[in-house]
C-alpha cells in the first residue's frame, strides 16, 4: 500500500518535470510561457521599468533544461527501484 502512494507520487512529480521541460523548450523557440512559476526565482525577480523581466534563454537551455533532466532520469530511476522491489 505504501509503496503505491510513493510510486503515484513519483509518476506526478515525473509528469511535472517533463511539463516544466516541454515549456522551456517551447519558451526556448517562441517565448510563450515565459512568466511561468517554475522559472520564478527564489529570492528576488529582476526588474526594469517596473516590469518583471522573463528568465534570460542561455540559463533556460543552459541551466533550467539539464537539471530538469537530471531530475527526470534520478525520479525515474525511483520508480525503476520501486518496481524491482515489488
Amino acid at each position: 500500500m505504501r509503496s503505491d502512494l510513493k510510486k503515484k507520487e513519483i509518476l506526478k512529480r515525473i509528469s511535472d518535470i517533463e511539463e516544466g521541460i516541454a515549456k522551456a523548450r517551447e519558451y526556448l523557440q517562441t517565448g510563450a510561457h515565459a512568466h511561468w512559476r517554475g522559472f520564478k526565482p527564489f529570492f528576488k525577480e529582476k526588474v526594469r521599468d517596473g516590469k518583471i523581466l522573463p528568465p534570460h534563454k542561455d540559463w533556460v537551455k543552459n541551466v533550467f533544461i539539464p537539471n530538469s533532466e537530471r531530475a527526470l532520469r534520478k525520479a525515474e530511476k525511483l520508480i525503476d527501484r520501486l518496481e524491482s522491489i515489488e
